[in-house]
């Protein structure tokens, strides 16, 4: 879009977080739910379509607007995004990257509109950073597929109205090789849940378990219509995924920041702000220098991604840092509070645990070094 309108519609965003998001906070953390009339909100407003093509009804944001979007909406609490996050991002864009042509008429406008709200079905409970070791197994009958095994940790599985789901269609081949990339809707009989999971923090976002047992997809519901290419659907679906994650570390560093700062302004001890020592400056000031580290990464991630560069490296590398740096800008903050950090009245606390989470999910830390150093090792063989 033309940056008027994007510009109009970054401050639309900003002013529902300000209004609407931040005041509703609490409500959701005692709730352990974000209301319908949230929800509906974020329908009305467009949000569930930002990374959908304008051709299906979406926004059609580049990867580097729809950062700039979710970085205003993580100001609030990081659970807000969780409902529109899956959706926009890796439930919906195996689809967008690979899908055929039926498959994206048939979904993204559901996506758009919010109509239908996409999960992913990857992690298991003897497979999470080790995709290749999945075991939910699809055994080819006919014109179909049977699909059973557990998928764990699935964010908005209840609420969700199609699965993006990784399952091996030859179960004898050991690896990457012969996974494959199902569309799986949700009211397929034979599709399950277990209780939702009870969390150190995001609450009000919803993972439970999704059971399959002996559920039957047809054949043509495989993304793209080619068994076996699910696994290199599932990379770049998570490469792009990575921009986003570190879109949301960046909008609540800013919030963590914010908070930070003003509190040490009004704090005071041995008769002055507590802003005025130097110690508590030196922790502020690195607080500010790593966000702004993880914004001109993002940033410089976000343009290569939307010219097409390779770049598996760069997203690895940035979503380590910028889940790394949140972290440590959310441990500040609560020691620049001190004991009311410690306490759930002031949020720094509830933040921290919620931020603790981004160091996980789409690729623990110690994955995101791996893929960097081995990216580095092949690039020097390669240049040998």
């Amino acid at each position: 879009m033309d940056a008027e309108t994007f510009d109009l519609f970054r401050t639309t965003v900003r002013r529902f977080v300000s209004e609407k998001l931040i005041p509703a906070e609490d409500a959701v953390e005692e709730a352990d739910a974000v209301p319908e009339t949230i929800i509906q909100q974020m329908r009305d407003m467009g949000l569930f379509g930002l990374s959908v093509p304008e051709e299906f009804g979406g926004i059609g944001c580049t990867m580097a607007e729809e950062a700039a979007i979710i970085r205003e909406i993580t100001r609030a609490s990081v659970v807000f995004r969780s409902v529109i996050g899956t959706t926009v991002g890796i439930g919906s864009q195996g689809i967008v990257m690979d899908g055929t042509e039926e498959q994206k008429r048939e979904w993204l406008p559901k996506f758009a509109t919010g109509e239908a709200i996409a999960s992913f079905g990857l992690t298991e409970p003897e497979a999470g950073s080790d995709a290749g070791s999945l075991r939910t197994v699809a055994i080819r009958d006919g014109d179909t597929y049977r699909i059973t095994g557990t998928k764990r940790y699935i964010t908005n599985a209840p609420r969700a109205s199609v699965f993006t789901l990784m399952a091996r269609t030859e179960p004898d081949v050991k690896g990457a090789a012969g996974i494959s990339a199902f569309i799986l809707p949700a009211n397929t009989p034979g599709i399950s849940f277990g209780k939702p999971d009870k969390k150190m923090g995001q609450k009000g976002s919803i993972t439970t378990d999704v059971i399959l047992d002996d559920v039957v997809v047809p054949a043509a519901n495989i993304i793209g219509g080619v068994p076996g290419c699910g696994f290199k659907t599932a990379m770049k679906v998570l490469d792009r995924g990575r921009i986003h994650i570190a879109a949301v570390a960046l909008g609540m560093c800013q919030r963590l920041i914010d908070m930070a700062l003003q509190y040490a302004m009004e704090r005071k001890q041995f008769g002055q702000r507590i802003a005025d020592f130097q110690l508590v400056q030196a922790m502020l000031a690195d607080m500010k220098v790593d966000m702004l580290t993880t914004e001109a990464l993002m940033q410089s991630v976000a343009a290569k991604f939307d010219a097409g560069e390779p770049v598996s490296l760069e997203c690895a590398a940035l979503k380590y840092y910028a889940s790394e740096a949140v972290g440590r800008i959310a441990d500040r903050a609560v020691q620049i509070y001190g004991g009311a950090g410690y306490m759930a009245e002031y949020k720094v606390e509830r933040f921290y645990r919620d931020v603790r989470l981004l160091r996980i999910y789409e690729g623990t830390s110690q994955i995101q070094q791996t893929i960097i150093a081995k990216q580095m090792i092949r690039q020097a063989e390669a240049a040998a």
